[in-house]
């Protein structure tokens, strides 16, 4: 096996798709993207309360009617909360292969992993707040009881 100058040794040329020429390697790297994608998806739970969350977003969107660049930033925030957890998904793999027991660096990663989740659901939150925010605000403003006595005609009782 070929040595990095440092005397690591490189990683296999099937592992990276190098030596499947240009075109087969991007291909090579796009299902190895997939199937992480999907190992996400599959196997953790959080994954399947943020594909859940997703979902409710783009129906409250679409009740709502928002916006085509508010459909830009919900689409980056869901799929970037999506990126976070298999990022989150392969420090844990990362570390579990690397420290198979208790260390508490390990731990230091795993959380920081988590970590970095929690502020992109803040964030998340946030942009919910802004984009979802007026609009039912404007529904509950125009549908309670009070604003409709307000807002109806007169009724003649002549």
């Amino acid at each position: 096996m070929d040595q990095h100058p440092a005397g690591h040794p490189l990683p296999h040329p099937s592992l990276t798709g190098r030596d499947r020429g240009f075109w087969r390697g991007r291909w090579h790297s796009l299902r190895a993207a997939v199937h992480g994608a999907t190992h996400t998806l599959r196997t953790q739970p959080n994954a399947w309360i943020e594909l859940t969350a997703g979902a409710l977003v783009i129906a409250a969107g679409i009740w709502l009617r928002v916006s085509a660049v508010e459909w830009a930033i919900l689409g980056v925030v869901i799929c970037g909360i999506l990126a976070l957890e298999a990022i989150n998904t392969a420090v844990e793999a990362i570390v579990d292969l690397a420290s198979p027991r208790y260390h508490s660096l390990a731990r230091v990663a795993k959380d920081a992993a988590a970590g970095a989740l929690v502020f992109a659901v803040l964030g998340s939150l946030w942009v919910a707040a802004a984009v979802f925010g007026p609009g039912l605000l404007a529904l509950l403003s125009t549908s309670t009881p009070a604003s409709r006595a307000a807002t109806s005609p007169p009724v003649d009782s002549g």
